[in-house]
């Protein structure tokens, strides 16, 4: 009986914890917003996205959150918006693979109707150096002024390379670098025209992505209210 009694109390504190550790991502913290600059390849701004957090939820066990996010030009031009439903379970976050298309994807479709499931790329925050995370595939229908096309994503090979610190305008983090490799393919009819991308971001375990880079340029944390 005691060392039921015993388990039973390490399984809620870990299930406390775990929460708490959900909790504390800014993707989960009601009335958040949070700015994410985008440069180009030169360093040059070219950019933001700026996610605002609602309707913020714990149902067995799962936190959950809607997190629209708006994506801009160097101009300041809203180009597109869009919904999406980030989740934690056990210290584990879900983040909507809608959240990773391009910005030159986002303003190609930026006038079309498009559907799709959600699907989660997760990101555990017991990773360590070496690890290999799980891969993440989605697809949008798309109808563009009644032209009928797909976008598909695939986001693979992802390894935990090493912890390193990262420091922004928004703040300093100690974050785990994560390299990867995505694939879009956009095809209209049975025609596909694949992109490549070879990406690194610097996931901070229990607050969030606070940076990205490719050869196409960058992302970084630049404002949190």
């Amino acid at each position: 009986m005691k060392k039921f009694l015993t388990g039973l109390v390490l399984l809620l504190v870990t299930g406390f914890l775990s929460a708490q550790d959900c909790r504390n991502y800014y993707y989960l913290q009601n009335n958040r917003t949070v700015e994410m600059t985008i440069y180009n390849r030169r360093g040059e701004v070219a950019g933001k996205q700026v996610y605002t957090v609602s309707n913020v939820s714990n149902s067995g066990g799962t936190i959950s959150a809607t997190v629209e996010s708006e994506m801009f030009d160097k101009k300041g031009k809203s180009i597109t918006r869009a919904g999406n439903i980030i989740k934690c379970k056990g210290g584990v976050m879900m983040i909507d693979m809608k959240i990773f298309i391009p910005q030159q994807q986002a303003e190609q479709f930026n006038k079309a109707e498009a559907t799709s499931k959600n699907v989660y790329l997760e990101y555990p925050s017991n990773m360590k150096p070496g690890d290999h995370l799980k891969n993440g595939v989605f697809t949008i229908e798309i109808n563009n002024s009644g032209l009928q096309q797909t976008l598909s994503m695939t986001i693979d090979d992802r390894k935990v390379e090493a912890r390193e610190t990262v420091t922004t305008p928004a703040g300093t983090w100690q974050c785990f670098k994560i390299t990867h490799h995505s694939k879009l393919v956009i095809k209209t009819g049975p025609i596909g025209i694949p992109l490549n991308i070879e990406g690194t971001e610097w996931f901070a375990p229990g607050f969030g992505i606070v940076k990205t880079e490719s050869k196409s340029g960058s992302t970084e944390i630049t404002s949190i209210k």
